[in-house]
């Protein structure tokens, strides 16, 4: 009996799926995704992650630049006059915490998926939803060509920004601050693995509930950072990791003072 169950709720949810993708288009939503198609076409950005290699001198000079940012990276903004050309957030546990914080930041561009309006009542002033698709935990999520009929879920919110910009019509995309290891994270099995060595993020405030947060599991995201690799390989995109330090070596290494120097792109 529990069997019939789980796979009527497995119909259930590739049916609703289904007709979420092919309404979500028509809808306010779907057009102001839909007018992001190519709004960049051929320019560079910066994606920056959360991490203690993150520095704001490396901010400062990212004015100007196509950046995208996520979560909790206002609390550097004291500190710097960069702010991020787009901002987005899908942490549940991040978004429940700290919404009042996210809605009163002064960002023209902030992005987060559609179900925390639908099925959490939480709405932001001013902004952009988008549908999320999952292939599962475990396995290496699709890359979406088309964002508007959904963004596939990667466990790290960088994995969106990598689709959003790829949809953009950007061709080279650096990450800066994608450290890519924690102190506390979990793999596939469940188990849990602690590096007191290490620090989680750039600022100590941003350390004070992580473990009210999710535990990142590194190998989820690393299958995500990989599926965006392979992407980019097929179809003339550049991913490199500008990152000072960090885990991450699924794309080539690039040294941040180099590029920000350089005005011209690297493709030819």
């Amino acid at each position: 009996m529990e069997i019939v169950k789980r796979k009527l709720r497995r119909l259930v949810y590739k049916a609703d799926t289904k007709l979420k993708e092919k309404f979500f288009p028509l809808t306010k939503n779907g057009k102001r995704i839909k007018s992001m198609k190519n709004v960049h076409l051929n320019k560079r950005c910066f994606i920056i992650g959360n991490g203690p290699s993150l520095d704001i001198e490396d901010l400062d000079q990212l004015k100007g630049e196509i950046t995208f940012a996520f979560n909790r990276i206002y609390y550097i903004f004291e500190k710097t006059d960069w702010r991020p050309t787009y901002y987005c957030s899908e942490d549940d546990k991040t978004i429940f915490k700290s919404k009042d914080e996210i809605n009163n930041l002064i960002l023209a561009n902030k992005f987060f998926p559609i179900n925390f309006p639908r099925d959490y009542k939480i709405n932001f002033d001013n902004a952009h939803y988008y549908l999320f698709k999952f292939r599962g935990k475990n396995v290496e999520p699709d890359f979406a060509d088309d964002i508007v009929k959904g963004i596939y879920w990667g466990n790290t919110v960088a994995y969106t920004a990598i689709q959003m910009a790829v949809y953009m019509g950007i061709k080279e995309i650096y990450l800066l601050g994608v450290d890519h290891t924690f102190s506390k994270m979990v793999n596939d099995k469940g188990e849990t693995i602690i590096d007191p060595s290490v620090k989680d993020y750039f600022s100590e405030e941003y350390n004070n509930d992580k473990d009210e947060l999710y535990t990142p599991n590194i190998e989820r995201s690393t299958r995500a950072f990989t599926a965006a690799k392979r992407y980019a390989d097929n179809n003339g995109i550049k991913i490199y990791n500008a990152s000072r330090g960090g885990k991450l070596e699924v794309f080539e290494r690039v040294d941040f003072d180099k590029i920000i120097s350089r005005k011209e792109r690297l493709i030819v």
